[in-house]
């Protein structure tokens, strides 16, 4: 008998979230996240989505929640889930958006759901000029994302990479770009959300010796690259094979680099 997916399961503060609590929720657009695979009840690089969400709540609410009990609402879901889930921690203030009030209050919101390990590749990424607000956070209510993906599969692409007003390429709809010039790892240089996945691979490979370079990249710049890649919470290493009219070979010395930085990294439970 094929094992059951799990049913996605929402959690407010430490306990099953009620309907009601949950509506004014639904359209709600002022708020901040982290998104991360657990597998076998623990996580990698749980320090990373610790701070994401401290620096993030700093910026967004000027306060922020302990981690221990941001830890405690992630062991209470955790507790009620399979061993292998998606799982997202949003925090957000009970007032809401479209106000300047604050009432001096944050709360988490943790929902799991069915494991992902992302798509198999190799991708090809439009090329999107866009710029994301608040680029460094994880924030939620970003309708540009879904709309330049949705118009890159209309045109023949799988996906949409970004760049800003000068050309310079940051980061694509849910990923961070990372590429390969035959012998680095080579990262774009341009405002972005440095993803928790992009946070392991860089100080692992790092460990393992592996060169790295920040490079300002525009499309001129692609054609002397020698591979891509996406990454993300889903996985360490998608294959990219063309953004826009540029073309990139094989690179499986690349991402098998991704891959084993990205296991090398110890997981623990919240």
């Amino acid at each position: 008998m094929p094992a059951l997916t799990p049913s996605p399961v929402v959690h407010l503060d430490g306990r099953r979230a009620t309907a009601d609590e949950l509506a004014p929720l639904a359209f709600a657009g002022h708020a901040h996240f982290t998104a991360m695979q657990v597998r076998g009840g623990r996580v990698r690089g749980l320090d990373l989505h610790l701070a994401r969400l401290r620096n993030a709540s700093l910026e967004l609410y000027g306060r922020v929640l302990p981690d221990d009990l941001v830890r405690a609402h992630l062991r209470t879901a955790l507790a009620e889930a399979p061993p292998d889930v998606s799982l997202t921690a949003t925090v957000h203030e009970p007032v809401g958006e479209f106000t300047a009030a604050d009432d001096g209050g944050l709360r988490v919101l943790v929902r799991t759901g069915p494991p992902s390990d992302g798509p198999a590749g190799p991708l090809a990424l439009a090329v999107v000029g866009y710029e994301r607000v608040l680029p460094h956070l994880k924030h939620v209510g970003e309708v540009a994302k879904t709309y330049y993906l949705r118009r890159a599969v209309a045109d023949g692409f799988d996906d949409a990479a970004f760049v800003d007003r000068h050309g310079r390429f940051g980061e694509a709809s849910i990923w961070n770009l990372a590429f390969w010039d035959g012998t680095s790892v080579v990262w774009p240089r341009a405002p972005m959300l440095g993803g928790t996945t992009m946070g392991i691979v860089r100080r692992r490979l790092a460990e393992l010796g592996v060169p790295q370079e920040d490079r300002v990249l525009t499309a001129a710049e692609l054609p002397g690259l020698s591979g891509a890649a996406v990454l993300n919470s889903w996985t360490p290493g998608v294959p990219v094979r063309r953004i826009g009219d540029t073309a990139f070979r094989d690179a499986p010395e690349f991402l098998d680099a991704l891959h084993r930085a990205f296991a090398s990294e110890p997981a623990e439970a919240p």
